[in-house]
């Protein structure tokens, strides 16, 4: 709903309740008008406008120019015609017009509809009737038209703002959609196309000849594809003359997910929902890589336990990159009441301080979107402790009510 359609709700119930109020000053003071009849055919006049109109001020696309002319030409009509219905001394006396604080509605609708600028030509119109009825600037007419005045410009003025924070909202949530969207498609790309187009140049590398060659080309294509996926621009690095510079084939390649095997169904559950996470972890147990596990099953839906076991393979074949393929890893799972928690640790040399901030603005993606962005989107965390020559330690959190709520956002998209 809009930030402004309270304000047309609002608007809608001012405009009977001051009708109401303009009814029963028309009843209290109807032996007192000079001319009586000419009060009651306003009034019918003007409670027939009412209610014919009601649905056109409950929204900005039924409250058209026409209709806000149409409606301050009654208020203004019905100030004009005071005069000819009341006597002289009443009106010196401060006696109320007859559509009275009614003509404050119109007054808004010109407001809430255009801005300040509309409801200070609107308020204008206003006060200058109310000065042509009572014949001069009386004190009480120019307190009354200078809070009408103010008033309509206040409002005016103030739902100016909420629109444009209403922007400025909605042109946020854009960006932080197609961002998402973004991360999601290099997550995708960085488990799948560059994990081959880095085995093609370290292989290239390696075997030498025409396949260096073609290495090279893997290696440019990968960078290429990087830059793309981290900022959207596809530029390549350039050497000191200018010309483009190609892949170096020393770099280190980025980390590559292994395939995650499939989630087997809970046998205690008849819904499939759920998935041990034990089952998706355990593959991963070899003659340099120990499980440790809780006995008893650790349940997390299938599309959350997934997404953890493939962060948790990025962090092992970050492992097998970084600390080389003699280095020791150790995975530890843990089953809290309010979380769930993995930690992958190796004996390795450990990560250089601030190696992972320069790895991320180089468009190498293994920690920033295949483990972090992972386990934000799950709605955990993956938090690094290393220190040169000590090994890493890498743990991955994941709160049982996030995993709770992604589940039963699933279940509502089937």
């Amino acid at each position: 709903m809009s930030v402004e359609q309270p304000l047309w709700q609002a608007l809608t119930a001012y405009r009977v309740l001051t009708l109401l109020y303009a009814l029963g000053l028309c009843v209290y003071s109807f032996d007192d008008y000079d001319h009586p009849v000419g009060a009651v055919v306003y009034m019918a006049v003007l409670t027939l406008w009412t209610a014919l109109t009601f649905r056109m001020v409950a929204s900005a696309e039924r409250c058209t120019r026409r209709f806000l002319v149409g409606d301050l030409g009654i208020a203004v009509t019905g100030i004009l015609l005071t005069p000819l219905v009341d006597s002289h001394d009443r009106i010196a006396e401060g006696t109320p017009t007859l559509p009275s604080i009614w003509t404050m509605g119109a007054v808004l609708g010109f407001a809430i509809k255009g801005g300040w600028r509309w409801g200070a030509s609107a308020s204008t119109v206003v006060c200058a009737a109310n000065v042509i009825e009572r014949g001069g600037f009386a004190q009480d007419t120019v307190h009354m038209l200078s809070l009408v005045w103010v008033a309509s410009v206040g409002i005016g003025y103030v739902i100016e703002v909420a629109r444009a924070s209403e922007r400025t909202l909605a042109r946020a949530l854009r960006i932080e959609a197609a961002t998402r969207e973004r991360e999601r498609l290099a997550r995708d790309i960085h488990d799948s196309v560059l994990q081959v187009l880095a085995m093609v140049q370290r292989r290239g590398a390696a075997i030498g000849g025409e396949a260096a060659e073609l290495g090279r080309m893997a290696g440019e294509q990968e960078i290429a594809l990087r830059t793309l996926v981290s900022t959207g621009l596809v530029t390549r690095p350039r050497t000191g003359d200018g010309t483009e510079a190609a892949a170096d084939p020393g770099a280190l390649p980025d980390a590559v997910d292994p395939p995650v095997p499939p989630c087997p169904p809970d046998p205690e559950r008849s819904d499939g929902g759920s998935c041990d996470l034990r089952a998706l972890l355990a593959p991963h147990a070899g003659s340099r890589v120990t499980f440790s596990e809780p006995g008893a099953p650790v349940l997390l839906p299938a599309g959350v336990a997934g997404e953890l076991a493939a962060a948790v393979g990025a962090a092992l074949d970050n492992v097998r990159v970084h600390a080389g393929e003699d280095a020791h890893a150790w995975i530890l799972l843990e089953d809290e009441p309010d979380a769930v928690m993995v930690t992958v640790r190796d004996d390795g040399p450990g990560i250089p301080e601030g190696r992972l901030a320069d790895a991320e603005a180089e468009g190498r993606l293994g920690v920033a979107l295949s483990i972090r962005g992972r386990l934000r989107d799950l709605g955990g965390t993956a938090e690094w402790i290393s220190a040169p020559g000590q090994g890493t330690e890498v743990e991955l959190t994941v709160p049982k009510a996030s995993a709770k709520k992604a589940k039963q956002k699933g279940e509502a998209a089937r």
